[in-house]
């Protein structure tokens, strides 16, 4: 993740990926925009301009036929449940600098259909006769690997539709191989690598077929019409890869500060279109690919896969009214790994919000700030000068290798060892004790405990920023403040993290 200079000289630009606006937001897309914030705040705080993109898309068949069921036009629609991605992002403290909608047509349309007009005029693009299954819930034509053996479609578990028409056509085969070596070489950089290996094993002979591009538009007439032939829509999935370049400003001066993207952060569920199809068509429009594709996994509740039919869909908002923000920004990142699929359950959240928030970070800054505040004559000369023991360096170490490695949840894991054993160093040495029996000893554990609550604070900014500036308001400094600053112990007027009702 580390950049070199010149690099640096743009902005570093990430992105999550944009959600189908047929249901509201549930904690799947929490976790991504929750990870993409992360890593956005995390190079913020090394200097870096950051650009952070979300958005929705909004074309396509379902939403089509979603919006009949509720007699509303497929724009109505779409604009009910994208603000409710906007409220999200609101509600969890997301900070993306623009919010695009595959539906804007000043910003997003024209830009689709610059787009395939140049791939239409280089050759790219041809119009050809088409037969596939295609499924609805995926919005995609399927391969024969995403076909169960009874023929239902591996993910929505229903029959896909037998199609026969005439489309327009990408030549992926004439990029495939290339995209295919920048993925095994790390050009293009596919995080974790077992996600890697998975990709690469889709690059066989049916991998790298020419890919459909449209549909007919008395099939579907919600979207955008290929430029060329408006008897033609564009499908859904090529509109929707493309909000990485409308997002950031394509064909405007600031493109070139942003591109090529730094990051995508993405679902294991659409790997392969970021991963084959996208790349490709950059390489036909000779723009660099992205520098890395983080797959995230899945959410299951409690063992099984979060589904409406099930009724275990569970939506962000239960989990905020319960445990609030800066918690919910860290359980969902702490509970769930970053590069696997993951397990929730209230149960679990409890549990952990008590020993990691509660009994762990919240329970040490009262500790030392009770001692420190209660102590002034004592602490009045506690400063943090930068002379941080071993622990706090390979804690700050280890952090930042898993945020480059994009293991979040290991990254979290560094700042909780680190406040256990600062826990145990108040137990051991009975802090509370000490200003009377032993003041220099006092001053000597104080100085090592002020300096783990700060780097606790710096560590936990990205994924917990109330908190963060809470604990320094407790030591009296400010973020960017350390060599020979004196430490003002104040303690918070409520507990980081209460109590919670049973």
């Amino acid at each position: 993740m580390l950049r070199t200079m010149a690099e640096q000289k743009k902005d570093f630009y990430i992105t999550t990926s944009i959600p189908y606006v047929n249901a509201a937001p549930h904690i799947g897309f929490a976790l991504e925009l929750l990870e993409a914030d992360v890593v956005a705040r995390y190079h913020r705080t090394r200097g870096e301009r950051v650009f952070f993109l979300t958005g929705t898309d909004e074309h396509g068949k379902k939403i089509q036929e979603a919006a009949e069921k509720e007699g509303a036009t497929p724009q109505q629609y779409a604009d009910t449940f994208s603000a409710q991605f906007h409220e999200l992002g609101a509600a969890l403290g997301i900070t993306n600098d623009d919010f695009i909608r595959t539906s804007d047509e000043q910003r997003h349309i024209p830009v689709v259909q610059k787009v395939l007009q140049q791939l239409k005029s280089n050759g790219d693009i041809y119009k050809d006769k088409y037969e596939g299954r295609y499924c609805t819930g995926c919005e995609a034509f399927l391969r024969e690997a995403e076909i169960a053996d009874d023929g239902t479609c591996v993910i929505h578990e229903r029959q896909p539709e037998r199609i026969y028409e005439e489309n327009y056509f990408f030549r992926f085969s004439k990029y495939a191989r290339e995209v295919e070596r920048m993925i095994r070489e790390d050009v293009i950089r596919v995080v974790p690598a077992h996600r890697k290996k998975e990709m690469l094993n889709l690059f066989s002979e049916e991998g790298v077929r020419d890919v459909s591009i449209s549909r007919p538009s008395a099939t579907i007439p919600w979207g955008i019409a290929m430029p060329h032939d408006d008897s033609q829509t564009v499908y859904v999935w090529v509109d929707a890869l493309l909000n990485y370049l409308s997002g950031a400003g394509f064909g405007t001066d600031v493109f070139a500060k942003r591109w090529p993207a730094d990051i995508h952060i993405i679902g294991k569920d659409i790997a392969r279109f970021h991963t084959m199809l996208w790349p490709a068509m950059l390489l036909a429009l000779a723009l660099p690919p992205p520098r890395a594709i983080f797959i995230h996994g899945h959410i299951n509740v409690e063992g099984r896969k979060m589904s409406k039919s099930l009724g275990n869909v569970v939506g962000s908002d239960m989990l905020l009214q319960q445990f609030g923000k800066d918690a919910v920004r860290y359980l969902l990142c702490a509970e769930i790994p970053s590069d696997d699929d993951g397990d929730f359950s209230f149960a679990r959240f409890h549990e952990r919000y008590a020993a990691d928030l509660q009994n762990g970070i919240g329970n040490l800054v009262s500790r030392v700030v009770t001692v420190g505040e209660k102590y002034p004559d004592v602490f009045g000369n506690i400063t943090l000068d930068g002379a941080f023991s071993e622990a706090l360096r390979t804690a700050r170490t280890t952090y930042e290798e898993h945020i480059g490695n994009f293991q979040l949840h290991h990254a979290l894991s560094a700042v909780t060892r680190l406040v256990k054993e600062a826990n145990k160093l108040v137990d051991s040495t009975k802090l509370w004790e000490l200003p009377s029996s032993d003041p220099a000893a006092a001053v000597r554990v104080m100085h090592d405990l002020a300096g783990v609550l700060f780097v606790v604070a710096e560590l936990c900014a990205p994924f917990m920023p109330d908190t963060a500036e809470k604990i320094r308001g407790a030591l009296g400094v400010g973020a960017s403040e350390t060599a020979g600053r004196y430490v003002v112990f104040t303690k918070p007027a409520q507990p980081l993290f209460p109590r919670l009702a049973p």
